[in-house]
């Protein structure tokens, strides 16, 4: 078994804030890695890749100033990268990572082993989402440090296999680094990840309702007003499936009988700064089935303090259990 990462021992609780199209951005980060989690955002949140470069250095100077006023270590912040041929700014914003020594970099839609020795060439770690056994094989042979298991229910471009068998399933072939993502909203829901096998809990629907996310009042609204069943997935909105709100979509006249539809993306006219895709999204919000576990907006601190009380007693419920089963 390959050990863990340092860093995850050094959290308030084993979770990572995902990075949200259109949702992180600096304040987010800043406050989740003040708070003990990972706070991360992908890269192609702003539209240049100088841009980017500002939130990283924003980011930075933040979390010195913290430490060196509170003594406290903050927790390591993250970026994703769109791995893929037509992303054409994938060059460029990887030498801005390379050159800020960001700790974490979150790859999708490829991974490459050049990638990945550019960012351990500087001692950062590379973690690889995927949705399935192929995926994670390929990004296993690349030499990621860590996959992240988007199971059935998760926000955004989530798979479609129940987390146990994908953990699983995983872990019979890759000893590094778990992460799991898909319905995890609360304390409880980190300890059950923890219980099936992952390191750490990837949680991306939970942390649209704080008052650091840069998602609009109405769409936090809908999150809190919505249930399970209000989520769909489907590909009627960019070509490629993802998990939406039930109301945002029909407030855009995409019906039920449209929610089958199937179409092809094309990345090449979507990764050029996010345009379409941005389009979509800020007016169709995505959201994983976990809404049915939100029922308010908080600050990240006041969020990350009942996660951490709830996760805690979730695992003292179950070694009180271990009595009974002796």
């Amino acid at each position: 078994m390959s050990t863990p990462p340092t860093f995850i021992n050094e959290l308030s609780i084993p979770a990572v804030a995902a990075p949200m199209f259109l949702i992180s951005g600096p304040q987010l980060v800043i406050a989740c890695c003040k708070n003990g989690i990972v706070g991360t955002f992908p890269a192609l949140n702003q539209r240049t890749t100088e841009g980017f470069e500002a939130w990283l250095v924003e980011i930075k100077t933040a979390l010195s100033d913290f430490e060196q006023s509170t003594g406290k270590k903050a927790a390591p912040f993250g970026v994703n990268l769109i791995v893929h041929k037509t992303n054409p700014r994938l060059e460029a914003d990887l030498a801005v990572c390379v050159k800020h020594k960001v700790p974490l970099i979150i790859t999708s839609l490829g991974a490459v082993s050049e990638l990945v020795n550019a960012v351990h060439s500087y001692g950062g770690l590379v973690f690889h989402d995927i949705i399935k056994k192929r995926h994670a094989e390929k990004a296993a042979a690349a030499g990621v440090d860590g996959l992240i298991l988007v199971a059935a229910g998760a926000g955004g471009h989530a798979g479609t296999l129940h987390p146990m068998p994908l953990v699983a399933e995983v872990r019979r072939f890759f000893d590094k680094t778990l992460l799991l993502s898909g319905c995890i909203s609360t304390g409880r829901d980190i300890a059950t990840a923890l219980q099936m096998g992952a390191d750490l809990a990837y949680m991306g629907t939970r942390f649209i309702n704080t008052d650091e996310s840069r998602a609009p009042e109405a769409y936090q609204k809908m999150i809190i007003d919505s249930s399970a069943s209000d989520i769909v997935y489907t590909a009627a909105v960019s070509g490629v499936p993802a998990n939406f709100l039930r109301p945002s979509l029909e407030k855009m006249g995409i019906t039920e009988d449209l929610w089958s539809q199937k179409g092809k993306v094309d990345f090449g006219k979507e990764m050029t700064v996010a345009n379409e895709e941005a389009k979509a999204w800020s007016t169709i919000w995505s959201a994983g089935q976990g809404v049915t576990s939100i029922h308010q907006t908080l600050p990240v601190q006041t969020l990350v303090k009942e996660l951490k009380t709830a996760f805690i007693t979730a695992i003292q419920e179950q070694h009180q259990k271990l009595d009974i089963y002796k």
